[in-house]
């Protein structure tokens, strides 16, 4: 399937598929004869994690990351369980941040 399919299936734009294959985020994209990108099932499950794990707040770099280590057909899941664990306590830190300026917007 093309680009826009692709796209449309994972409710990510093409300039931000083209920028997760760009930054490694989803694996080098085969292409057909004519140069269009052709995405497999497997791209398309890559492109949501993805999505879902940056519209969870995990940063770019943490993903890059946690990519590699899950590509790396190597038994380091606690590796990733611990990258997954350190970006959950970056987001409560985060959360706690927020409370502190609503209970000073409170106390206004």
């Amino acid at each position: 399937m093309n680009i826009k399919k692709a796209s449309e299936i994972t409710g990510v734009s093409a300039d931000t598929i083209r920028y997760y294959e760009k930054v490694g985020l989803v694996p080098p994209i085969d292409r057909k004869d004519s140069g269009v990108r052709d995405f497999d099932q497997r791209i398309i499950r890559r492109i949501n994690f993805a999505r879902q794990m940056r519209s969870a707040g995990i940063s770019v770099e943490a993903l890059q990351k946690y990519i590699r280590l899950f590509d790396a057909n190597e038994d380091n899941t606690q590796q990733q369980i611990a990258l997954l664990q350190e970006q959950l306590e970056l987001m409560e830190e985060k959360r706690d941040d927020l409370q502190a300026a609503i209970d000073h917007c409170d106390g206004n």
